[in-house]
């Protein structure tokens, strides 16, 4: 059975997420469609790439990536197909395929030319266009049927952080906040380790508070599991499972979790200095 995954920054309250659905259902009701997230804030492409980036790769090769953020259609923009990773992925040319692929050269790249002459009516991007298209890659269809190959799209750079040498210091920022509150941040855990080895101790250092250990896991910062209940609330910075730095509290929520604790936001520096 073919998979066709829905991101996209619409939110559950109107009709567009069922739009999608009832129009993949109409043209073929043997595909599996699975929601990665709905919740994108509005137009939000760093967001989306560090969701669609951790999500993706657990899919089975071959599935089709519908990424219907900051996609409202207008003539002048393409809407491309990017062939990467064994899969397929739909976006506008916004830039975000750049971001989510940063580090994997695509396979190929395509111009969807689908409904885009020029008496062509497009009302609605995602099922106008990107649906259609998903659904006949599903049916096994070829990429150079609804689309040409092109070489460049839009281009954005992934804000990565630096190593100030003279300060001995890492500059990082958070780059996404999660639905537990947790802060994540640029700063991998490679390019972490790679500075560290030359220096004894660290200190992470965010707003007014610091910090000077990372854990491996939310679960390592309880030693005492008799006593786990008193460990609840606690603050600290993990390497998450996507190996990124991540500031967060132990059973911390929206309502109390390091983003209102902390009072950190995206775009704001987290900084990790050697001595």
């Amino acid at each position: 059975m073919s998979i066709i995954t829905l991101t996209s920054d619409f939110g559950r309250l109107d009709y567009r997420v069922s739009a999608m659905k009832g129009k993949i259902l109409s043209l073929n009701l043997e595909v599996n469609s699975v929601d990665i997230s709905h919740d994108i804030q509005a137009y939000n492409l760093i967001q989306t790439s560090y969701i669609v980036r951790n999500a993706y790769r657990y899919f089975p090769k071959g599935t089709i990536h519908i990424l219907a953020v900051d996609s409202f259609f207008h003539k002048s923009r393409k809407n491309i197909l990017y062939k990467a990773d064994g899969s397929y992925f739909l976006a506008a040319d916004n830039g975000l395929l750049s971001l989510i692929f940063f580090d994997i050269k695509p396979e190929a790249i395509y111009e969807i030319t689908l409904n885009n002459r020029f008496d062509d009516v497009v009302n609605f991007t995602s099922t106008d266009v990107f649906v259609p298209v998903a659904v006949h890659l599903a049916n096994g269809g070829l990429p150079e049927v609804i689309g040409r190959k092109i070489e460049t799209t839009k281009q954005l750079l992934f804000p990565k952080p630096v190593y100030n040498e003279p300060e001995k210091m890492i500059i990082g920022e958070v780059m996404y906040i999660d639905n537990f509150g947790n802060i994540i941040s640029n700063i991998s855990q490679e390019f972490f380790e790679t500075l560290a080895k030359g220096f004894e101790k660290f200190t992470i250092k965010f707003r007014n508070l610091s910090l000077s250990k990372i854990y491996s896991s939310h679960t390592e910062v309880v030693s005492d599991w008799d006593r786990e209940t008193e460990y609840h609330g606690q603050s600290a910075a993990i390497f998450n499972d996507s190996q990124q730095l991540e500031l967060t509290i132990y059973k911390g929520s929206k309502k109390n979790g390091a983003k209102t604790l902390f009072g950190l936001n995206v775009g704001e520096n987290i900084y990790i200095e050697f001595f």
